[in-house]
């Protein structure tokens, strides 16, 4: 018997599936609220391996007990932060659990399994940050994902920030500002002139940013400056799949692409101008749905890694495959 493990680790904690090959959509899930820590090194492998063993121990004894043959995890940061993850966990989950075959992939990897399986195209993950990966199958191409700071434009924590910005505008008297989206502000956060002291110090301050992209949506049908802010956003997430969208030669006919994660749930304030966008900049794509969510993607995975079925390409930070200890 064949069974694989998935792991999806992000913002919002940790989850662990476990399936039996050719039997996905049966996996019996573990789930943890508390996210993975990130420090000055990067993500801590230690933090993981502490959480993940109990879960993935605890799901194998319900399913009657022996190793998974393989194991692929899917996390926010691993393509720039996941060093520690890289040389860590192979030997680590190889001596726990006996896995001789891994896959350390970042999650925007495994939201792209999960949503096109293995076949070529472009996924957009546009969630708390966002960040788009495309692949012709023979190499990746990825765009964004630099953090709250430096980019992940067009996410839930930059539509929150540019809420945010809006709204202390118009408490300025500054051209650009609104007056909707500062009533909302002051209802979610208290009074403007706190809002720095109450942001700049949390540790979960892009969750916080994106937990105001919610109230822009809510605003645009009646605040031309909050459906600004959204147009704004279709414009950064369409650019971002038309800069992964596989091109040339080799490139398959109507490339497919998927928008998944948590600012699809904003409705058609964003989806519709997000619509228009890609159809205007990326008019040889074909926009489908998702099938599937990252942990599903982490899953199909590891199916492929077990049966060395692996069609998409290896990469040394987006997807670090390990086989029998050989990277």
């Amino acid at each position: 018997m064949i069974r694989v493990l998935g792991v999806d680790s992000g913002g919002s904690g940790l989850r662990v599936a476990l399936a039996e090959a050719g039997a996905l959509e049966k996996a019996a899930i573990s789930v943890s609220a508390e996210p993975v820590r990130t420090g000055s090194d990067g993500i801590d492998a230690g933090h993981m391996l502490e959480q993940l063993m109990p879960m993935a121990r605890a799901l194998l004894e319900r399913a009657g007990g022996g190793e998974p043959t393989a194991v692929v995890i899917g996390a926010a940061g691993m393509a720039t932060l996941g060093g520690r993850l890289r040389a860590e966990l192979p030997a680590a989950l190889a001596a726990s659990l006996g896995v001789r075959r891994l896959g350390l992939a970042a999650d925007a990897v495994t939201a792209y399994a999960g949503a096109l399986g293995q076949r070529p195209g472009a996924v957009v993950a546009a969630g708390t940050g966002m960040i788009a990966v495309g692949t012709d199958l023979a190499s990746w191409r990825r765009a964004d994902g630099w953090g709250h700071l430096l980019g992940d434009c067009g996410g839930g924590a930059w539509i929150g920030r540019a809420g945010l910005e809006a709204a202390l505008r118009a408490h300025d008297g500054r051209r650009g500002g609104s007056r909707a989206l500062l009533a909302r502000m002051e209802a979610a956060f208290g009074p403007a002139a706190e809002l720095p002291g109450l942001l700049y110090p949390r540790a979960d301050r892009p969750a916080t940013l994106a937990s105001f992209a919610p109230e822009v949506a809510a605003c645009a049908a009646h605040d031309p400056v909050a459906a600004g802010v959204l147009a704004r956003a279709a414009e950064h997430i369409a650019e971002a799949a038309a800069a992964v969208c596989p091109a040339g030669p080799d490139a398959p006919d109507g490339c497919e692409v998927a928008v998944t994660g948590g600012v699809a749930k904003l409705g058609d304030p964003l989806l519709v101008p997000l619509r228009a966008e890609l159809a205007h900049q990326v008019p040889q794509a074909r926009v489908v749905p998702a099938a599937g969510d990252p942990l599903s993607g982490a899953l199909l995975l590891a199916e492929a890694v077990a049966s060395g079925g692996l069609l998409l390409p290896p990469h040394p930070a987006l997807l670090h495959v390990v086989m029998d200890g050989v990277a």
